[in-house]
């Protein structure tokens, strides 16, 4: 069971985007950033960027870091007019945790798995995802309780398997 819960471990954890260090990321050798949108980005189906995620997003790209956002959002409008806002390029219908949206997002920067991270509020879909192809994960916390009735079910099985891997590496 502990190789099979690997697939779901994040490479690191923080609270918030705004907690990634930018600096850090540049040592590591990354030169691309891969968003999630919703609870990660902005609360779940809110347009308004917090203005804590337009200022780490120019950050990251005054540093030199590619920054795109992937989602499995319905509402590909609503992402169209984030990422315009923000001058970056996204995949919608990412398809997560499919390594689909993530290789795409990957091609569209031209670059590899190795120099690019995935920051997510999701185990099942960011993390898993992300490590699926290859990428390093950062999980960060959701930005508001809201949510898709379908994320609150995943959210009672992340627990369990966030529960595991804290239980594996003690």
């Amino acid at each position: 069971m502990p190789g099979f819960l690997e697939a779901f471990r994040p490479g690191a954890r923080t609270p918030r985007l705004r907690d990634v260090d930018i600096q850090d990321l540049l040592a590591q050798g990354r030169d691309s950033v891969l968003l999630d949108l919703d609870n990660t980005m902005l609360p779940w189906k809110d347009s308004h960027l917090p203005e804590e995620t337009v200022v780490w997003i120019e950050e990251a790209k005054a540093a030199g870091l590619k920054v795109c956002i992937v989602s499995n959002t319905h509402y590909p409008r609503r992402l169209a007019q984030i990422a315009e806002q923000i001058e970056v390029p996204y995949v919608s219908r990412a398809l997560k945790p499919r390594p689909y949206g993530f290789l795409k997002a990957l091609d569209v920067l031209s670059t590899v798995p190795e120099r690019a991270v995935v920051i997510g509020d999701q185990v099942l879909t960011d993390v898993w995802g992300g490590n699926r192809a290859g990428i390093f994960t950062i999980l960060v916390d959701p930005l508001h309780p809201r949510e898709f009735v379908g994320t609150k079910v995943s959210r009672l099985i992340e627990r369990g398997i966030l529960c595991l891997l804290k239980r594996d590496a003690d």
